[in-house]
């Protein structure tokens, strides 16, 4: 019982993996910015076309 004690004090005290964590999360929000600044450009090159086709 002591050694399962021990091993589980240890693995909660363990902050190894917190700094992976945070660079999935910084790079999950970039992302996910990229993504709508992609869409809202997107639509605005889309309606640029669709007028200039148009005024053609």
């Amino acid at each position: 019982m002591n050694i399962s004690h021990r091993m589980l004090t240890n693995l909660l005290a363990d902050e190894s993996g917190q700094d992976i964590i945070e660079y999935a999360l910084m790079a999950a929000l970039i992302a996910l910015a990229a993504v709508s600044a992609m869409q809202t450009v997107g639509k605005k090159i889309s309606n640029t076309f669709n007028s200039v086709g148009s005024d053609i």
